[in-house]
């Protein structure tokens, strides 16, 4: 709460003490030098630890006290937070997904990858409305880093894998199941694949460039050279397809130990895994046989065929 007429030293205080600031003179003296000193406005502000001090500066200064609570679900695609955060007044759905592909940004948030997409952390955050789409999009990737730390970069490197492709297979993983005991497995089977250089064969990674996507997935959509067509191409797609959660993030980095190669729903949010063909033909035609529906059917790869991308080692 800011009473009308308290000096910006008394407000910069209160904000140190609570764990905002780290350096209230300075915010002091970037105000001052910002001309927006004499323009901080009372009234009562919900404020988020992920906000930076120039954040904070400009609330204070256009008098942003309409704070709302927006839980971001997980798996949420940039468009679908975009959607989400234009519904709600906080900014607009082009602006964020412009803010997303900013080369300028992603480079001072130290993303190599053409898109935020993957480093949006969904979480619940506390935005403001009209607040500008790359404040939104740097509060998102700081929690991301925030909960992302030095351990799980750690077991990434000593997999042999970059933060990014680590990042794009959880994103896949998310996608595919919503359970937690599940996670695991399917990131195992994943990475299996992989490793035999067979294709991944994931659906969601061709839903994700169907805009407006109906449900049903057709053979022509699986027929599309699109990047992101796992059944196409071989290996990752270039990038994440959504925003993971921390726990699928951890299921790749820590993957189950198994031999599968195949899943399929059970069609009651379950999965059934199978280490051969035969196997998972059998269990298809067990849970899917009443619903047209794809099948992972292509064969292990011999060795020689083997793709030339770096590979994980299992530990």
């Amino acid at each position: 709460m800011i009473v009308g007429g308290e000096p910006l030293s008394g407000v910069a205080q209160r904000l140190s003490e609570s764990g905002l600031l780290r350096h209230p003179t300075l915010f002091v003296l970037a105000a001052r030098v910002k001309g927006l000193d004499q323009r901080i406005k009372a009234g009562q502000y919900l404020l988020d630890s992920s906000m930076t001090p120039s954040e904070i500066l400009q609330m204070l200064a256009q008098g942003s006290t309409a704070v709302q609570g927006i839980t971001v679900p997980e798996g949420s695609t940039a468009r679908q937070i975009g959607h989400l955060l234009q519904a709600e007044g906080i900014t607009g759905e082009a602006a964020l997904l412009e803010a997303c592909r900013d080369r300028g940004l992603l480079r001072t948030m130290r993303i190599a990858a053409n898109s935020a997409e993957g480093y949006l952390f969904p979480d619940t955050y506390y935005f403001y409305k009209g607040m500008g789409a790359e404040e939104v999009v740097r509060a998102m990737v700081r929690r991301f880093n925030e909960k992302v730390g030095p351990e799980l970069r750690k077991k990434a490197t000593a997999m042999g894998w970059t933060l990014h492709e680590v990042v794009t297979l959880a994103s896949i993983v998310e996608r595919e199941t919503s359970r937690a005991d599940e996670r695991p497995l399917v990131a195992s089977t994943f990475m299996n694949r992989l490793m035999l250089g067979m294709p991944l064969q994931s659906d969601p990674t061709v839903i994700y460039c169907i805009e407006g996507f109906s449900g049903d997935l057709t053979k022509q959509d699986l027929a599309r050279p699109v990047p992101y067509n796992t059944y196409m191409f071989k290996g990752l797609p270039e990038g994440p397809i959504c925003n993971p959660g921390l726990a699928s993030i951890e299921a790749v980095v820590e993957p189950a130990e198994t031999p599968y190669l195949y899943f399929v729903a059970r069609n009651d949010g379950t999965h059934e895994f199978s280490s051969s063909l035969g196997s998972h033909t059998r269990a298809v035609s067990k849970y899917q046989k009443a619903k047209t529906t794809k099948t992972i059917t292509t064969p292990p790869k011999t060795k020689k065929d083997l793709p030339a991308r770096k590979r994980p080692r299992r530990h």
